[in-house]
């Protein structure tokens, strides 16, 4: 807000990328005298011809999120020591975790273990609070005798989601954007109690898509068998899969980057 006010001030022209659907409270207030707005979620036809400085850009994200083939989906689950013949599911709260995602985890493990492979990325704030689940981590002489990982914070989350099957994730603009340039089948969380439920409202957006399948927390928390429900049926159903992460695939614009940077260049 302060770089905006001043830039307003001074006359200086600035431009505002907003990643989630609905804006922000400081971009609310920045977008009208911005020269570009730049939005990382599709914009209807209706919106852009109303707002002829409104440009559906896409978020830029890492060139390592990637679509990875299927031989190398089965490589990357034998270099995270999982059985590359199996289903793997990746439970990821973001770096820092998240409570309800874990205790649900907690909850359903022992189900989801007879059917898939699970990879828990607990996150640094709570890792210890779940280190109880190492129990289900087991190794016989440096090789994986277990169907479960679970991590503090994993440094290539690229390969680990590119060696899922299934994701489970909140519901971050950005998150969505690599798991959408890894076309994978997601299911979402979003967390409701976020300002302005913006998380809520980018995965509401996607499941109207058919792009994602959305439980929100609190229907989780009350009820952790719902998300192993949704698992289940995600992990038994192939198609289903391929045709949610094509979906989540094509909302998505991987040349972000590029035309932020040809955005800037213009305008400047």
């Amino acid at each position: 807000m302060p770089v905006g006010l001043i830039a307003k001030l001074l006359r200086i022209p600035y431009i505002i990328h907003e990643s989630d659907v609905v804006a922000g409270l400081t971009n609310r207030a920045l977008m009208k005298k911005a020269k570009k707005v730049a939005f990382g979620m599709p914009l209807s036809d209706e919106v852009l011809a109303e707002n002829p400085n409104y440009i559906w850009t896409g978020i830029p994200v890492g060139s390592e999120f990637k679509t990875v083939s299927a031989s190398k989906q089965l490589a990357l689950k034998k270099a995270f020591s999982f059985n590359p013949d199996k289903p793997l599911v990746v439970i990821t709260g973001g770096s820092q975790g998240s409570v309800n995602l874990n205790e649900a985890t907690r909850t359903i493990l022992p189900e989801l273990l007879k059917i898939t492979s699970v990879a828990l990325v607990a996150g640094r704030k709570h890792y210890e609070e779940m280190i109880d689940l190492k129990k289900y981590e087991n190794w016989e002489k440096a090789s994986l005798d277990s169907n479960f990982r679970m991590w503090e914070f994993n440094t290539t989350m690229d390969e680990l989601m590119g060696a899922a099957d299934v994701v489970v994730s909140r519901a971050g603009a950005t998150t969505i954007a690599e798991l959408s340039a890894l076309r994978k089948a997601v299911v979402l969380v979003p967390f409701e109690a976020l300002p302005g439920s913006h998380q809520v409202k980018n995965a509401e957006r996607l499941e109207k898509a058919n792009a994602a399948v959305v439980i929100k927390d609190s229907v989780m928390v009350k009820n952790p068998h719902k998300l192993l429900d949704e698992i289940h049926h995600l992990v038994r159903s192939p198609r289903v899969r391929a045709d949610l992460a094509e979906r989540l695939h094509n909302e998505t614009r991987f040349d972000a980057a590029k035309r932020l940077a040809e955005i800037i260049i213009e305008e400047a």
